[in-house]
């Protein structure tokens, strides 16, 4: 079986509805880290300070057939390709330990079930 790690880079006023599209798209596992960027534009400046705004990355351990249905789900209920509010792609994971054996059961049943 293979797996892809599906990173998604979003304003943090976007986690919760990006947690529950992904789950709803499939996913069930989620690692979430704070996050600061710098864009391409300053945003806004504040007596002086520039502030990017908070970021929130979402990491999901994921099936790799999966994992594009989850990239599309989020891309499209988030409306990423309308704004500038963040970024998702999916990287190959060649070698990987610690998969809960529940989420393995899981991710072949859906293989079986779409056979």
């Amino acid at each position: 079986m293979k797996f892809s790690a599906l990173v998604a880079i979003l304003a943090d006023e976007l986690e919760e509805k990006a947690i529950k599209v992904a789950k709803e798209a499939g996913a069930e596992g989620v690692t979430i880290m704070s996050a600061r960027g710098i864009g391409a534009v300053e945003k806004r400046i504040f007596f002086g300070l520039t502030h990017e705004g908070s970021q929130s990355v979402l990491i999901f351990v994921l099936e790799r057939k999966l994992s594009v249905a989850v990239l599309k789900s989020l891309s499209k209920e988030l409306e990423l390709g309308k704004h500038s509010k963040g970024v998702v792609f999916t990287l190959p994971l060649e070698h990987i330990s610690g998969i809960d054996p529940i989420q393995i059961q899981r991710f072949e049943q859906r293989i079986k079930d779409e056979l």
